[in-house]
Parts: structure tokens; sequence; C-alpha cells
């Protein structure tokens, strides 16, 4: 048996890097999944035909999280589609970096609005389906700058730092009704968004890591596996860091 045999899954921004190794992740472990994408629909339709290949059921939506009539719509379409949903992972997220004395107001709401307001919206939009079962794992993916800061990143530190502080709330308002709220905090990963990264830079930062490599998209795709699961049956309000040692 699977570990997430017949749940359902929502994921945002699932269709390319971070997102779309959690919903690999989730389909090998026997975990249907419904994942969002805004843009990319060539590659969200091809992930969705590579996942139902796996044997679990799979379905792209586009929706824009960061919008809340989008979120209230996604999940009456997800139950409409898979009758439940288990699990919500909130990693729909942009980035906009530039020196706060540089930072355009329009660049610090967008990457808030992105990050920050989209966990918010759909953590909301699927509390009455969670409560209802008496069940739920809600994760939400941060970032160790969430946690330590980052210079020229004060807007993308500031969202993934409140989605530590909303995650905590929430667990605090729904355990009882068996309702997990928990977070990970990758560090330095792999993706496409890193490889246009000057060599120098990728190098200086790998030899910071205790690990001494960057991790891959399926290392935070397998925490998710764990968090999602059973294994993690007596865990929430908790911080799963993902990046190496880079904060030990």
């Amino acid at each position: 048996m699977k570990l997430l045999d017949s749940k359902v899954a929502i994921v945002t921004g699932g269709s390319r890097g971070i997102g779309k190794a959690i919903c690999k992740s989730f389909a090998e472990n026997g975990c249907n999944v419904a994942f969002t994408y805004n843009n990319s629909k060539e590659s969200a339709e091809n992930l969705e035909n590579e996942l139902n290949s796996l044997g679990i059921k799979s379905k792209a939506y586009k929706s824009d999280a960061s919008n809340h009539d989008d979120a209230l719509k996604l999940i009456d379409d997800v139950l409409s589609d898979f009758e439940k949903i288990d699990i919500l992972v909130n990693n729909a997220g942009i980035k906009k970096d530039n020196l706060l004395m540089r930072m355009e107001k329009d660049d610090f709401d967008t990457v808030i609005n992105t990050n920050l307001s989209s966990v918010f919206n759909l953590t909301k939009a699927s509390i009455k389906t969670f409560l209802k079962q008496r069940s739920g794992s809600i994760i939400n993916i941060s970032s160790v700058v969430g946690v330590k800061g980052n210079a020229g990143q004060s807007n993308y530190s500031a969202s993934k730092a409140g989605i530590i502080g909303f995650s905590k709330s929430v667990a605090l308002e729904l355990g009882s009704r068996n309702i997990r709220s928990n977070v990970i905090a990758p560090g330095f990963i792999e993706t496409d968004m890193t490889v246009s990264l000057p060599e120098d830079v990728i190098k200086s930062w790998k030899e910071s890591i205790p690990l001494k490599r960057g991790g891959n998209p399926s290392d935070v795709g397998n925490a998710c596996v764990f968090l999602a699961s059973d294994l993690s049956s007596y865990i929430t309000g908790q911080v799963l860091h993902v990046d190496g040692g880079m904060l030990t």
C-alpha cells in the first residue's frame, strides 16, 4: 500500500519546478492530484498526462491563487471532479527582487498578494470541506529567507515569513478538528529558475551549505508526502527545513 492511496490533493502552482515535483511525488504514492497553473497551459497538459499514466486521476485547472473568487471556484470544481479534498499544498509564488530603496510599491504588493494572500484564499476556501470531513493536511511552502531574510528580497522574505505565522495560527485554530497545518521551508533548490544564475553564485551557495549541494525539487516533494501522510499524524504547526543544513 502506498502512503497516499486514494487521497486527493490540491497543489497550487503545480505545473513546473517544485510544484511539479510535489505533484509527481504525490502521484507516485497513489494520490489523486488536482493542480493549478496560470500561464503555462502546454506544460500543465503534459504534466496532467504524465500523472494520469501513473494510474491515478489528475486534472489541471487554470486558476489565479491570488484571486479570492478563483480560489472559491477551484475548491468547488475540485470537489465536483474528485468528490473530496484531503490535502492542500499552497505552493504558488513569484519573486520580484530588488533592494528596498529601488523597489516599486507594485512589486511589493504583487509578491505579497501572490505568495501570501493566495495562502489565505485557498486555506479559507477549503476549511468548510476539511471541517465536514474532520480531517485535512495543509502544507504551505515558505522559504529559508522567510526565517532569516535576505538582502534584495524584502518583499519575498516578508511574504514567506507571513506564511509561517499564518500556518501556526491555523494549526492552533483547527487542531481540535484533526486538521493539520505545517510549513516546508526550502533552501537552495535547483530548478529552472536557478540554472540561469551565474556559476560563481551557485558555487558560493553550495559551499555555504553543510551538505555541499543544492537540493532537488523531489526533496521538497518527498517532504510533502511525509506531511501529507499518516506518518505525520501527530505533527502540526511546524516548519520543516529542507535546506541541506543551511540554517543549522
